[in-house]
């Protein structure tokens, strides 16, 4: 039921509120207007919201954006580590200087458009610019559930194209060139990237226990993931994970060469059992090595001495064993378990990446046209 409150203004004009009471009870004024049927229109709008469920709190958009994605967003979220540690970077160096002190229900489509054209000055790219307007979409969705907006600012957001290049695969060849600079310690590490195709973080976390030397495997039961201590839950920089990304333990195979090279070093550092297998120092009980450590005193440093005509991430090593793989002839599927992929269509994106692919399919298939 709607009502009208009728009273002078400083001028003496009769002005007119129209009345309604929330989903709580509460009397709520749905505006002064100079007409009684104007005011009561509106009355009878915002009463027909609180019916479909509809209503919004005009005073609720008010708590910013920074209170609202810092401590009431976040904290809620069920993440990984890194999955937390990387939106709370986020908040901190692209939202909350952008946005932090708007009050939630003034920030509009235009708002967020200007984003957008700023992040781009800032220099970031925008397959970044799309990956950061994911996470604002999710703020801003979760405030429109919680009724403190009406509706997602970020729905229709004009963002820059991601233009996707071609993945350059390191040839054996060069990666040959990159093995004889780096230093001999990290060797065995470098050897092991790209036999297993190890994530950074599954690659630091190897301990002897991890390898089966009578059946020539590698099994995969940690991970480890570093983070900023700004960022970490724990405080920790260095987090172990029982399981790697796809909560699932994998053994890979290896060869014999690969074995007796992590023998030497298990021997030469009298590693035990459960101590790290490439620590950050020369030494049993090491702490794990930083993969920023690693790739600007001795990744980088060793890719510019081999020639390399890009710029080579220890990642890529990572590609190259898949690209490798498909290239020799390997399953699919094979490949795909071997990774530690969740889906077959991760995996397929290396085929045909090395430079010569194509040419080798146009010779394998001219062996079979010319075949009699």
């Amino acid at each position: 039921m709607v009502w009208i409150i009728s009273k002078p203004d400083r001028s003496g004009a009769i002005r007119h509120a129209g009345m309604y009471r929330d989903p709580e009870g509460r009397t709520r004024s749905a505006g002064v207007f100079a007409s009684e049927r104007a005011a009561r229109s509106a009355a009878r709008g915002a009463e027909e919201r609180v019916r479909r469920q509809e209503w919004i709190d005009p005073g609720a958009g008010k708590i910013t954006f920074a209170e609202y994605a810092e401590h009431i967003w976040l904290p809620s979220r069920h993440l990984e580590v890194t999955t937390r540690a990387g939106y709370a970077s986020y908040l901190r160096n692209h939202f909350v200087p952008y946005f932090g002190r708007l009050q939630l229900g003034k920030i509009s489509p235009s708002a967020i458009q200007g984003w957008v054209s700023h992040a781009l000055d800032q220099g970031l790219s925008p397959r970044s610019i799309a990956k950061y307007h994911t996470m604002l979409h999710s703020i801003f969705a979760r405030a429109v559930r919680d009724r403190l907006i009406a509706f997602n600012p970020c729905a229709d957001t004009e963002l820059p194209k991601v233009v996707t290049r071609r993945a350059r695969t390191l040839t054996p060849a060069e990666f040959d060139a990159i093995l004889s600079e780096i230093p001999e310690r990290f060797r065995p590490l470098v050897l092991t990237g790209i036999e297993t195709g190890l994530r950074w973080g599954e690659l630091i976390a190897l301990r002897p226990r991890h390898i089966d030397f009578l059946r020539r495997a590698i099994t995969v039961e940690e991970t480890i993931v570093e983070v900023s201590r700004k960022d970490s839950p724990t405080g920790q920089r260095m987090i172990v994970k029982p399981y790697p990304k796809d909560d699932e333990p994998r053994t890979l195979t290896v060869s014999q060469g690969l074995l007796d090279a992590l023998a030497a070093r298990i021997a030469t550092l009298g590693l035990a059992r459960d101590d790290l297998l490439f620590p950050s120092r020369e030494m049993a009980h090491g702490e794990p090595l930083s993969r920023a450590t690693f790739n600007t005193r001795y990744w980088r440093p060793a890719v510019q001495r081999a020639g390399i005509d890009f710029p080579a991430r220890m990642h890529d090593l990572r590609h190259a064993h898949a690209s490798w793989l498909l290239a020799g002839g390997a399953d699919l599927k094979a490949v795909m378990e071997r990774m530690g992929h969740a889906q077959i269509m991760t995996t397929q994106k290396y085929l045909h990446t090395l430079p010569d692919a194509d040419q080798r399919a146009l010779a394998a298939f001219e062996a079979i046209r010319t075949r009699r």
